[in-house]
């Protein structure tokens, strides 16, 4: 097969990563510059915490609405809006002058960008066989995984002259203009299926019937796990390499690309994976391999061991992510796989917007070592409980 044959093979993920790039230019922001932001409004650990919670959670609750919105009137209007609508939020985060009307606006943003990720999957895995499912959505992830890898590096050198305020603007910019391209592109796409009598979204020919509740529920709880803690541990360590290592401001909000760069083939990778050796047994060993590596922050004695960490981190978490997509999509059924999917990116998103503050506070009082040894410690804890009732399950 050709190159050009297997992206035809793959029906609309060149389309979806372009949108999930354009997505996440504004969401990838608020971590790598905590150190900004905390300097400009002289924060604790805390409060800083609750800069990324505040957009966290709010991208959490988006997520309900928006799966459920999705399964009645259709896909196209909730993804554009979870593009533009992020876009628009997040200039207005750059022309907050206070922080309370900071995380006024982060809410905002998180709450408009709710509405992609419940969408996007069923459509990508409509739109190709079921065997290429898992590769299809590890194939979309490169484009979100693309977004937070240069993201934090653009803003970086925007922070330079015009501050973290002149990132938030000058990003929203490119991002509005995705959001509109997509929504002329997709439905030009779907006016041409349609009188071809097609569809592109929602074609349940193929898809397996709704799995067992209970180990869909226990899938979910340990793939949202392994997001939460990750996401939390990720959070401060640009306030690490500051406090810790006295790496430049600009450079440790720029040190986010080692974690998310591996999204741009780990996500394949997990895909592949998924489809040949099963989403259990992938979503278990990574789990697994987790809780060590986080621990591993107490033995690191360089700026250079705290990147390392990152890199391999962002590898555990985008095998993840089409593993956890591809099997509810599989256990789901078509009328409610946008609203079962809204719960699982709620779940994941919510859990990390809670667990931040709470390892921020954590870290105001035991330090940063404490923290992260706790956090290893819970997530080698939930894998093996949950691999318990997960045993024997392969698909």
């Amino acid at each position: 097969m050709t190159i050009k044959q297997y992206w035809r093979s793959m029906g609309l993920v060149p389309l979806f990563i372009l949108a999930h790039f354009g997505h996440h230019l504004l969401t990838a922001l608020p971590i790598p510059l905590s150190p900004l932001i905390r300097n400009d409004f002289n924060l604790d650990y805390t409060k800083t915490g609750l800069v990324v919670s505040a957009f966290t959670l709010a991208y959490g609750v988006g997520q309900l609405p928006a799966g459920w919105l999705t399964d009645r009137i259709g896909p196209r209007i909730i993804i554009t809006m979870g593009i533009c609508g992020v876009a628009v939020a997040g200039l207005f985060v750059g022309l907050s002058y206070t922080y309370a009307m900071m995380i006024a606006c982060l809410i905002v943003m998180g709450f408009m960008g709710g509405g992609y990720h419940p969408a996007a999957p069923p459509i990508i895995a409509a739109s190709v066989a079921p065997e290429k499912r898992g590769s299809a959505l590890g194939l979309h992830l490169i484009g979100g995984s693309a977004s937070y890898f240069l993201a934090p590096i653009v803003a970086a050198a925007i922070a330079v002259n015009w501050g973290w305020r002149g990132s938030f603007i000058g990003l929203a910019v490119p991002a509005m203009i995705f959001g509109i391209v997509f929504y002329l592109v997709l439905g030009r796409i779907e006016s041409r299926k349609g009188k071809a009598g097609q569809t592109v979204i929602a074609d349940p020919a193929g898809l397996s019937k709704p799995g067992r509740v209970r180990r869909l529920v226990i899938f979910i709880i340990l793939s949202t796990s392994l997001n939460t803690i990750v996401f939390a541990v990720a959070s401060f360590t640009p306030l690490f390499l500051v406090d810790h290592f006295s790496v430049a401001e600009g450079t440790a909000a720029a040190a986010m690309a080692f974690l998310y760069s591996a999204g741009l083939w780990a996500s394949p990778l997990g895909g592949y994976l998924s489809d040949h050796w099963g989403r259990v047994p992938v979503i278990v060993a990574i789990c697994l391999a987790a809780g060590p590596v986080i621990c591993t922050v107490n033995a690191i004695d360089s700026s250079t061991g705290m990147y390392a960490i990152l890199f391999v981190l962002g590898i555990l978490y985008f095998v993840r992510m089409p593993v956890s997509e591809s099997y509810i999509v599989g256990k789901t059924s078509v009328k409610n796989r946008s609203t079962i999917l809204g719960i699982y990116f709620f779940s994941g998103m919510e859990g990390g917007g809670v667990l931040t503050p709470v390892i921020g506070y954590m870290i105001d009082r035991f330090g940063f070592h404490a923290s992260f040894t706790a956090a290893g410690v819970a997530m080698i804890a939930i894998t093996l409980i949950c691999a318990l009732f997960l045993r024997n399950h392969r698909a």
